[in-house]
């Protein structure tokens, strides 16, 4: 993948060499792919697409590798310098707001909120304010993230995934029934949704100590891939003062299923 990043390169196909180079970079993150001369010549910075390079930004994430290390930042300066030189060169919100995520994994908060305010100088869309909300959270500031999740929303009132962002930020907080309120919101444009019935269960069971709401949590919690996202509305739903012990440990169980079965898989 590296000789054919290269040798795309040389035949002038920049955007399919940074994709190759991306998808190298995701797989051993901690060798310094970037560090080829040609990805920072400037032949390549002045041609290739920022469509192409927000993609391949995305691609170096693929595998969950932690670059949130001095390391890895290192490793990355070449990359750090090249989007900022094609963000500038091409600022398309949509790919910024893309691109904002490998300097937000690698602990570069500052570049990723700046790739977030290029875009926001051409235009707002959805998209940044969604990329500022991340990193927000990531820094651990709620209150900043919260304030993101309502211009975004605002730009897409409509969009239910937005609301169950939004109401995780609130969840966070501590604030439920403002969760609540935002799952709720969700659920009236996408009513079958699972991962906001599960939500709007958890946090209604965590506020109201609500039997019924706990058992439909568990009833629904086989249907959600993302099983760290489970767990967690477990801990808040079984956070509900007064609950069943007994249905309590029904739901702890879920969790512990989880954790037993990656354990055989592992050993």
């Amino acid at each position: 993948m590296l000789a054919q990043a290269y040798f795309l390169f040389l035949e002038g196909d920049m955007d399919n060499a940074v994709m190759a180079l991306g998808s190298v970079t995701g797989v051993r993150p901690e060798v310094a792919w970037g560090a080829a001369p040609w990805f920072g010549d400037a032949r390549f910075l002045g041609a290739v697409s920022v469509e192409a390079f927000a993609e391949a930004c995305l691609r170096t994430l693929d595998y969950g590798h932690d670059l949130d290390t001095d390391e890895m930042r290192e490793w990355f300066a070449p990359w750090f310098h090249a989007l900022d030189v094609v963000s500038e060169r091409s600022p398309v919100p949509e790919s910024l707001a893309a691109m904002a995520r490998l300097p937000r994994a690698c602990g570069r908060y500052e570049l990723a909120f700046a790739l977030c305010d290029r875009a926001d100088a051409v235009e707002q869309v959805m998209w940044t304010a969604v990329a500022r909300a991340a990193t927000w959270r990531v820094v651990g500031d709620l209150g900043q993230a919260a304030a993101a999740f309502e211009s975004a929303l605002a730009l897409e009132p409509a969009n239910w995934s937005l609301y169950l962002d939004f109401a995780d930020v609130r969840a966070e907080q501590g604030n439920f029934a403002a969760a609540l309120g935002l799952v709720e919101q969700g659920l009236q444009h996408e009513p079958h949704e699972v991962s906001l019935r599960a939500a709007a269960a958890a946090y209604r069971a965590s506020l109201t100590s609500s039997s019924d709401d706990l058992q439909a949590l568990i009833a629904l919690a086989p249907e959600l891939a993302n099983t760290s996202y489970r767990d967690l509305l477990i801990n808040y739903a079984c956070a509900g003062p007064g609950l069943p012990r007994s249905l309590v440990a029904e739901a702890r169980r879920i969790s512990s299923i989880a954790l037993g079965s990656l354990g055989s898989c592992l050993g």
